[in-house]
């Protein structure tokens, strides 16, 4: 063919190349426009709705009536089922046959009884494949059945992606026809994709990229769209241009499938199981047909789900996970919230998915995978790497609204000194589409260029599920080694990270936690959520000390191994990265409440079986302590009058019943001439407004005022609070400017009691017309905090409520608790990156110190801290609209205090402090002859002993886990009255190692420490 040479101008050149496969323009005459070929109708098309999502045996028993094309159906989260029934032509013998179904919904085909392909419009799946090839062997006669959510990828949005779903959203399905696909009109069009792409990412600075503009130009010219015969020279100039390859020194893109799914976020936990089953089940086919196509895949939850809703298709997965082709990863139960989560859960969410994936699939994952979450706490690495992972990948810190993180690859260093080596796929996505942008954004993206040559591209639809596609896969192959683009290689995680292992000499290392400027209001949004966590962490921790010592005092005591499987797991799935943080529609806030209370209901009754069998039985009342120090406490006795006090001494872990214990100093509570409440109890000394705010705070035995001079404490103040977009997640620092103390008094400060062991004062406040918080602030004797119990009634829009404590107390730093141990944070603006430190996260106390002197604050549900020069901050509760329009509305009760302290808050004792706030002491019925009984005990008090449970699989073995907390290196002895034989060190995942016998002596187990390191050990009885 000869052409007429012409100006090679590049804007004509390409807009020509574009609208040759454009599916807007010129489809008359395009390639796009032969893509499918002759149409034919459906023979039948019926259709099921059903509120409930069912099975098919059960939508096949049902009723069905016809349906036409276009007529809608609804309303949201129902189920259509549908029932089509395909006559094929026989005149198509030797064709490519595909139902072509374009709908608004999810759907999933079932034929002959088993799930087949998922089909969603947003994830690009509308066609299911009949025949690749026709034959006259084929049945040329289908029935199959469509089942169709009514919910799109991304749930129901009422205008936008992230708003309250609509409830009332109708549905519809646009086609639903037999079509003839012509495949090699398909691979055409990629050959021209890619190439257009490489035009355009390349720029016109590169060579390269005019070599690829001529090549499309000339593929134009020589194709002719209404003649098949054509394609395959326009085919030829495509693949001379791909198969120039790439020098030995070009960067290597590791490509992935994925499919990242959040197991609840804009739709329910019911609908995720039914994203899993569409994704999955398409991956598995899609893996038939590409023997090199490598797919991962995270969260133990969601394949428990498969294996219990759709067994068919988990047995194939099974087979292609033992080919090494659907690799689990991550190793955790879900993808969790990597800052709300205690300690303990952290190391059960490993636990649990570890275990499953060696139960089902004989391995365990190498590789923690967390790609979604809104930060990582300092003590990560540790945990991982005491369940065996020392690699890590995420990308989410590419969100920073700030600073750029600085690194892609690197050695991540944690609290106590751990190290992973992590990496940041550079083109900032866990759901790239195998696109050239994609590739050109790895490479000039690698922050680490010089350092590591190697980077992964996660491909696939995410967040709502979808997964890889065909075309996806076809654009990679292309270019797997084309110059001007790097080297794409189908790998696994486990080939990647040991590449970089080989070559990882010269990386970089960031050490402490690697934490999101972004989404900071997760950390105080659904604050019954919040709750929620806490208490149930709270319960199960009791539960399992409670029930250990039973084990060992009770022969005929069972551990309640199923059950309490059973119970965590509930708490671990609503750990997940968009549910504790309260970023999830309201449907997902009702399962996740539903869930505690179970797991509160259920673990009342667990607890009180092993505390019956801990004492024995009678009418008199006994007290459990399941923390590892003695404690003093006041309690309320629940079975004798409102007002009935005791102080009463319980051992460490351990048991004493109720005696009359006598203060050092009484509480004197004291209604001054002014109206204002005098409190003390010989080691706080407080006065309280009559507005509820406190004017001193004084610590008597260091002569110390703890407020600052002409300010308040326990000011409650109110903050607009209106983000740029992400409204249940962020919280702007602008917020900030629009503080309004809340200063109307519905009712004064009064007194509630003045008993010698418990003082207290209540008042309340108006904090609008529409909301109100009443508080009551207890005085406890012998105790070195005040608490304040508080509920406030929660009817507001865009607010955002805190409590302040403006203390004598100036330092450069705050120390915030995390996970098993503490790290500090700056409470100046020097840099950005501590400005963007203006909202962060801590869990059980914060404290601000000063040498000799500092004040703590503590609380039993909150998470979100502010500490600005010298004032503390608690967060308390925010008013977002999206995704819930009704987030946090109604009645809330949460607990915090306020403990000034001289010395360090380590000696002061603020971490047990902590601790006690948020573990009650628990009365049991008992005999009156109760002795005092401790089952555990350990020292110094810088060793925390943090969990007791029935080791894994072993009914005759103790699980004890402990850390350092205070931050330095210590020798430590464990003590116990139980008959223990042996003792041995093990890991988190309960790995005894056979080398390290512990080390027992006259006095117990002998034990060493670094700063905040973590360690199990398995006792033998």
């Amino acid at each position: 063919m000869y052409h007429q040479p012409v100006l090679k101008n590049r804007r004509t050149l390409l807009e020509r190349a574009e609208k040759f496969i454009s599916d807007v323009y010129f489809t008359d005459c395009n390639l796009r426009g032969r893509l499918y070929g002759e149409s034919y109708p459906l023979e039948s098309l019926s259709q099921f709705m059903s509120p409930k999502r069912i099975t098919l045996m059960e939508a096949q028993t049902q009723s069905f009536t016809p349906y036409n094309v276009g007529d809608t159906f609804g309303p949201t989260w129902w189920t259509c089922w549908f029932k089509a029934t395909l006559n094929i032509p026989e005149c198509w013998r030797g064709k490519e046959v595909h139902v072509l179904w374009e709908s608004d919904g999810e759907a999933m085909v079932w034929r002959d009884g088993q799930a087949v392909q998922g089909l969603t419009k947003e994830g690009e799946k509308t066609s299911y494949i009949l025949s690749d090839c026709l034959t006259d062997e084929e049945p040329h006669s289908v029935t199959i059945y469509v089942e169709m959510a009514c919910n799109g990828l991304f749930g129901a949005g009422n205008g936008s992606m992230i708003a309250p779903p609509d409830p009332n959203r109708k549905f519809s399905v646009q086609k639903a026809e037999l079509v003839i696909f012509n495949r090699e009109v398909r691979e055409l069009m990629t050959d021209f994709e890619m190439l257009i792409d490489i035009v355009k990412e390349l720029g016109e600075g590169e060579q390269r990229s005019y070599q690829a503009l001529f090549t499309v130009n000339e593929m134009v010219n020589v194709s002719d769209p209404t003649d098949p015969s054509s394609f395959s020279g326009a085919r030829s100039l495509a693949q001379n241009f791909f198969s120039q390859h790439n020098g030995q020194s070009q960067h290597t893109v590791h490509a992935m499938g994925h499919c990242h799914i959040d197991s609840a976020w804009l739709w329910p936990y019911e609908e995720t199981i039914r994203k899993c089953a569409r994704s999955w089940v398409t991956v598995i086919h899609l893996m038939k047909k590409n023997p090199d196509f490598v797919f991962t895949c995270s969260q133990a939850q969601q394949f428990e789900w498969v294996k219990c809703w759709y067994p068919g298709l988990f047995s194939e997965i099974q087979q292609y996970i033992k080919a090494g082709r659907f690799i689990p990863v991550g190793g955790t139960w879900v993808e969790m919230d990597g800052n709300l989560p205690s300690g303990e859960s952290m190391v059960r969410q490993f636990l649990e998915g570890q275990l499953f994936f060696e139960q089902e699939f004989g391995m365990r994952c190498k590789e923690f995978w967390l790609p979604d979450t809104f930060g990582y706490s300092a003590q990560l690495p540790q945990i991982m790497q005491g369940c065996g992972i020392s690699n890590f990948l995420t990308q989410k810190l590419s969100w920073n609204l700030v600073n750029t993180f600085p690194h892609n690859t690197f050695f991540w260093e944690g609290l106590d000194g751990s190290k992973v080596l992590t990496h940041f796929p550079p083109g900032d996505s866990y759901e790239t589409k195998g696109k050239v942008e994609d590739l050109v954004k790895t490479v000039k993206q690698n922050k680490d260029r010089g350092r590591a040559n190697h980077s992964v591209m996660l491909f696939g639809f995410g967040d709502g599920g979808g997964g890889p596609t065909q075309l996806m896969l076809d654009r990679l192959k292309r270019v797997q080694d084309t110059d001007g683009l790097p080297k794409i290689r189908m790998s696994s995680p486990d080939s990647f990270f040991s590449e970089l292992w080989a070559d990882s000499h010269l990386l970089c290392t960031w050490a402490g936690e690697l934490f999101l400027e972004l989404h900071n209001g997760t950390y105080t949004t659904q604050a019954q959520i919040k709750r929620g966590n806490r208490q149930c962490e709270t319960l199960l921790h009791d539960i399992e000390i409670a029930s250990s010592l039973a084990l060992c005092q009770d022969t005929h005591f069972q551990y309640p191994v199923g059950r309490l499987r059973e119970l965590w797991r509930l708490l671990l799935l609503n750990q997940f990265h968009d549910v504790i943080p309260g970023s999830c529609i309201e449907m997902v806030v009702e399962d996740a409440l539903r869930y505690y209370e179970d797991i509160r209901r259920s673990g009342a009754a667990l607890l009180q079986d092993s505390l019956s069998a801990l004492v024995s039985k009678g009418d008199a009342t006994s007290v459990f302590n399941s923390l590892s120090w003695e404690r003093l406490e006041v309690i309320q006795i629940q079975d004798g009058p409102s007002n009935e006090f005791a102080l009463v001494r319980v051992p460490s872990i351990g048991v004493n019943f109720i005696q009359e214990t006598k203060p050092a100093t009484a509480v004197c509570v004291t209604v001054q001439e002014d109206g204002s409440v005098l409190m003390e109890n010989g080691i706080i000394r407080t006065v309280v407004k009559k507005d509820g705010t406190m004017a001193s705070l004084h610590l008597i035995s260091a002569n110390r005022e703890a407020l600052s001079v002409g300010c308040c404490g326990n000011q409650f103040v109110m903050f607009d609070d209106v983000p740029l977009y992400w409204d249940a997640w962020d919280v702007m620092d602008y917020h900030l400017q629009t503080r309004r103390p809340v200063v109307e008094v519905v009712q004064p400060a009064h007194v509630l009691s003045s008993h010698e062991l418990r003082g207290s004062v209540s008042f309340t406040l108006r904090i609008s017309d529409k909301s109100t918080v009443t508080q009551e602030i207890v005085m406890d004797a012998m105790c070195p905090y005040i608490k304040f119990n508080t509920q406030v009634n929660w009817a507001e829009s865009h607010k955002f409520l805190k409590v302040e404590f403006p203390v004598q107390v100036h330092s450069p730093n705050a120390t915030y608790e995390i996970q098993f141990g503490h790290l500090q944070r700056p409470t100046h603006r020097n840099t950005s990156w501590d400005w963007a430190r203006f909202e962060v996260w801590g869990h059980k106390w914060a404290d601000l110190s000063e040498h000799n002197f500092g004040v703590a604050l503590l609380n039993d549900c909150k998470y979100g801290y502010s500490v600005f020069k010298n004032t503390m901050a608690l967060s308390l509760l925010r008013a977002p609209k999206a995704p819930d329009a009704n987030a946090d509305m109604g009645s809330h009760h949460f607990t915090y205090a306020i403990m000034p302290h001289a010395g360090t808050l380590q000696d002061a004792g603020v971490i047990q402090c902590s601790y006690n706030l948020n573990y009650p002491l628990r009365l049991t019925p008992s005999s009156s002859d109760m002795a005092l009984w401790s089952a555990f005990s350990i020292s110094p008090a810088a060793v925390i002993l943090e969990t007791v449970k029935q080791a894994e699989g072993r009914k005759g073995a103790l699980l004890v886990r402990m850390y350092e907390a205070y931050g330095g290196g210590v020798t430590a002895t464990l003590h116990t009255t139980l008959p223990i034989k042996e003792a041995w060190h093990c890991d988190l995942l309960e790995q005894t190692d056979t080398t390290q016998p512990a080390c027992d002596s006259a006095d117990g187990i002998i034990l060493h420490f670094t700063p905040f390191q973590l360690r199990s050990l398995l006792l033998i009885f």
